[in-house]
C-alpha cells in the first residue's frame, strides 16, 4: 500500500511527453509492403501449347490488356521460344510481366524433341540468375529475373485422353517449373464430356507420375479456397477480349450461332477460377515456389557437377571454402605434374637431337682428317656448314620449346574454362 502511494506521488511530479504517433514494430509488414510497391513486382509466364489453341487469347483476357503478337503459322521448322515482357500498372503497384510463348509446338511430324528447347529455356533463365548470384558484386535488388514462375500447359479439347506429347513435355518440366493443366477452348465438347475428360487428364497424370502445381493449403487465409481449387483441376477455359452486350451491361463472350459463352461467366467455363487463383491468390507464392524448390535444385545440381558439396566422405560438415581450397590444390597438382611431362620430354628431345647432330657430323668428317690436320684449323667451307647446322637445330629446338609452351598454356587455358572456381597465381 505504501509503495502504491509513493509511485502515484511520483507521477503526479512527471512531466507529460505527448506521444507523436504509435509506437512499436508491428508496423514493420507496413514498411515492407511500401517497399515491395516502391521496387515493383515481377511475374513470368509460360504458355505451352500446340499452335491454335488460343494461347495468345487467354493471356489478353488474363491482363484485360492487348499484348502484341500475331498468329503463327503451322508449318515451323522445329519449337522455338519467343518472350516480351511489358510494363503494367493496377493503381500504385507495378508490375514488369513477361509471357513467353512455344511457337511451332505440336506441328512437326516427328515430335520426339519439341519438348527440348523448352526445357533448355528455363534452364538458361537458371543459369543466367546464378551467374548473377556468383559475381563478387551482385546486384539482384534490380536485377531483372527471367526465371519462369508459372507454365500454363493448354491442353486439347479432345474429350478422351492426354497425348503422349502432352505426358513426355509435362513429365521434363514438372521439376524446372510449376504447371498449371488447363483445357483450352472448353467450349468445343459438351458438360457431360468435359466432366469426364477433366478425370482422365488427373488420373492420368497420377499414373506417369507428372507432379503439377498444388495450390498451398498451410495458410490459413487462403486453405479453404486453395483446397476447393484444387479438387478443380485442370480448369477448363474460354478466352475472349470481344465485348457483347448482356442484358444492361458488356460481358466478355464468344457468340456461336446456338448461343453466347460468357468468359467470366463460372456456370460456363472456369476462367475466373483460373484468373483468381494465378493471380489474386497465388501469384507470390509461384514466385517464392519457383526460387525455394526448382532453382535450387538446379543450383545444388551444377554446384555438384562442379565437385562441390556440402560434406566430406565422412559426411561431416564441409565448408565452401574448404572445397574450394581442396579443389585448388588438386589442380595446381594435376598443372605441376603435367608441366614436369612436358618439361622431361623436352629435355629428352633435345638430347635425342643432340645425339643426331652428332652423329651427322662424324658422318660429314673425313677418315683421318683429325689426325691430318693436326689440331689446325677446319677448312672454311666445311667451319660455315657446321655452323649453318648448329643454326638449324637451334631454331628446331627453339621452335619446340614454343610448341611445348603454348600446348602447356592451352591446358591451363583449358582448365579454368572447364573449372571456373579455381585459378591460378
Amino acid at each position: 500500500m505504501a509503495s502504491t502511494e509513493i509511485a502515484r506521488q511520483a507521477g503526479e511530479g512527471a512531466r507529460a511527453v505527448p506521444l507523436a504517433g504509435h509506437v512499436g514494430f508491428d508496423s514493420m509488414p507496413d514498411q515492407l509492403v511500401n517497399k515491395s510497391v516502391n521496387h515493383g513486382f515481377c511475374f513470368n509466364i509460360l504458355c505451352v501449347g500446340e499452335t491454335g489453341l488460343g494461347k495468345s487469347t487467354l493471356m489478353d483476357t488474363l491482363f484485360n490488356t492487348k499484348f502484341e503478337g500475331e498468329p503463327t503459322q503451322h508449318n515451323q521448322p522445329g519449337v522455338t521460344l519467343k518472350s516480351n515482357t511489358y510494363e503494367l500498372q493496377e493503381s500504385n503497384v507495378r508490375l514488369k510481366l513477361t509471357v513467353v510463348n512455344t511457337v511451332g509446338f505440336g506441328d512437326q511430324i516427328n515430335k520426339e524433341d519439341s519438348y527440348k528447347s523448352i526445357v533448355e529455356f528455363i534452364d538458361a533463365q537458371f543459369e543466367a540468375y546464378l551467374q548473377e548470384e556468383l559475381k563478387i558484386k551482385r546486384t539482384l535488388h534490380s536485377y531483372h529475373d527471367t526465371r519462369i514462375h508459372a507454365c500454363l500447359y493448354f491442353i486439347a479439347p479432345t474429350g478422351h485422353s492426354l497425348k503422349s506429347l502432352d505426358l513426355v513435355t509435362m513429365k521434363k518440366l514438372d521439376s524446372k517449373v510449376n504447371i498449371i493443366p488447363i483445357v483450352a477452348k472448353s467450349d468445343a465438347i459438351s458438360k457431360s464430356e468435359l466432366a469426364k475428360f477433366k478425370i482422365k487428364i488427373t488420373s492420368e497424370l497420377v499414373s506417369n507420375g507428372v507432379q503439377i502445381y498444388q495450390f498451398p493449403t498451410d495458410d490459413e487465409s487462403v486453405a479453404e479456397i486453395n483446397s476447393t481449387m484444387n479438387s478443380h483441376l485442370p480448369f477448363a477455359v474460354v478466352g475472349s477480349t470481344e465485348e457483347v452486350k448482356i442484358g444492361n451491361k458488356m460481358v466478355k463472350a464468344r457468340q456461336y450461332p446456338w448461343g453466347t459463352v460468357q468468359v467470366e461467366n463460372e456456370n460456363h467455363c472456369d476462367f475466373v477460377k483460373l484468373r483468381e487463383m494465378l493471380i489474386r491468390v497465388n501469384m507470390e507464392d509461384l514466385r517464392e515456389q519457383t526460387h525455394t524448390r526448382h532453382y535450387e535444385l538446379y543450383r545444388r545440381c551444377k554446384l555438384e557437377e562442379m565437385g562441390f558439396k556440402d560434406t566430406d566422405p565422412d559426411s561431416k560438415p564441409f565448408s565452401l571454402q574448404e572445397t574450394y581450397e581442396a579443389k585448388r590444390n588438386e589442380f595446381m597438382g594435376e598443372l605441376q605434374k603435367k608441366e614436369e611431362e612436358m618439361r622431361q620430354m623436352f629435355v629428352q628431345r633435345v638430347k635425342e637431337k643432340e645425339a643426331e647432330l652428332k652423329e651427322a657430323r662424324e658422318r660429314e668428317a673425313p677418315p683421318g682428317r683429325e689426325e691430318e690436320s693436326g689440331g689446325q684449323e677446319e677448312v672454311p667451307g666445311r667451319r660455315a656448314q657446321h655452323v649453318q647446322t648448329k643454326k638449324t637445330a637451334a631454331e628446331l629446338l627453339q621452335n619446340q620449346a614454343q610448341q611445348a609452351g603454348g600446348s602447356t598454356t592451352l591446358k591451363r587455358d583449358k582448365e579454368r574454362k572447364n573449372n571456373p572456381w579455381l585459378c591460378t597465381e
